[in-house]
């Protein structure tokens, strides 16, 4: 009754929010689909315009411990729910493939980000956040990566704002980019999408219109799930970052109980595998016609059911994290995150033909 009365106000309107923001996401302008947008970046925006006119309202008692639940539990639990919309034992067979492209272009952008958080003196939190967004799969990996690395609510708005802003560009020019300038084969398009844009909303938009530009329907599946064997790199990245946050806070005069691996470890990612082991469990089930009836239902309802949910959680933190956010401070600090933004998403891009043509599947057609 007490979690009711503390959390359900805040809660409650960042639920709303993001349900208005997901209407916003299906809508289109003309043949713009604003699905390319998404949800994420609607809420978040909306929850900093809220903020910028109420300034007091997620900060005041009954909203507080609400929002905050929002920005840090239930961007969690949107994590493990994703865990169900992987199958290892498909990424394993499509995605193999794409693995050298995948690794490379996850390395460079890491390297890119540390090196220019250094270059150009940008706050580390900031530069994690955007570099492994940049690299692995936009926002889920920064609602991974913000818990691990103990990131405020204006640090991943930052971060998720840099990440839209490259996502809308790759899904804009890159099909007409890979098609008509740069001469890609369509499994090449399909790998080039899977690894060189950011979040799945974006895959998927520019692997549609790469469809209809190459004439060949398989794109789409192909890009997809190159993005999902991407979003895997979020276990070992995540994992890594909390072992070097235990070890520089012993460093910098913490002590063993009060700083220690255990209290950082991030075990919303062994349910996220735990989730993941589960669907692929159900997938060879399926495969030699054991339970056919609760497979086939898995399979389709419940997999598209955690899929939407867990980008409604996404929805609802993202929406916490703009109340929780002064758009002023944020627009000031800008520039430096969109360059760091911009360098990563160019390296990407260099590294995933780079390698495609190394291990010539660049022109191979699906």
């Amino acid at each position: 009754m007490e979690f009711i009365k503390k959390k359900a106000p805040g809660i409650l309107v960042c639920a709303l929010i993001a349900g208005l923001a997901t209407f916003l996401a299906n809508l289109s302008i003309g043949s713009f689909s604003l699905e390319v947008v998404g949800a994420p970046v609607f809420a978040i925006l909306i929850g900093m315009i809220i903020t910028l006119v109420f300034p007091r309202l997620s900060s005041g008692e009954s909203m507080k411990q609400g929002v905050t639940f929002t920005s840090k539990k239930i961007l969690q639990w949107a994590v493990i729910i994703l865990g169900f919309s992987l199958n290892l034992g498909t990424i394993a067979k499509v995605g193999a493939q794409s693995l050298p492209v995948i690794i490379s272009t996850i390395l460079v952008s890491l390297l890119v980000a540390m090196l220019l958080m250094r270059v150009m003196k940008i706050d580390k939190k900031v530069a994690c956040l955007i570099g492994v967004g940049s690299s692995i799969c936009g926002g889920s990996a920064i609602a991974a990566t913000a818990p691990v690395i103990d990131a405020d609510d204006e640090e991943v708005a930052q971060s998720i704002s840099v990440i839209f802003l490259f996502n809308v560009v790759a899904a804009l020019i890159f099909p007409t980019l890979g098609y008509n300038i740069l001469g890609l084969g369509s499994e090449g398009f399909a790998i080039f999408a899977g690894t060189a844009v950011n979040d799945t909303s974006s895959v998927t938009a520019a692997a549609s219109t790469a469809e209809g530009l190459y004439g060949v329907e398989g794109i789409l599946s192909s890009a997809v799930t190159v993005k999902l064997t991407r979003t895997l790199a979020i276990i070992p990245i995540t994992l890594v970052l909390a072992f070097i946050r235990t070890k520089r806070a012993k460093k910098n005069g913490g002590n063993a109980s009060s700083v220690s691996l255990k209290k950082i470890f991030p075990f919303f990612i062994i349910y996220f595998v735990i989730a993941s082991v589960i669907t692929t469990l159900v997938g060879i089930m399926a495969q030699n016609g054991v339970a056919a009836a609760f497979c086939e239902f898995y399979n389709g309802s419940f997999v598209a059911w955690a899929k939407w949910l867990a980008k409604f959680f996404i929805a609802m933190a993202m929406c916490a994290i703009g109340l929780n956010t002064n758009i002023v401070n944020l627009i000031k600090k800008g520039g430096k995150p969109i360059l760091l933004g911009f360098c990563c998403w160019v390296a990407i891009t260099g590294v995933s033909l780079g390698v495609q043509m190394l291990t010539g599947i660049y022109s191979t057609n699906l």
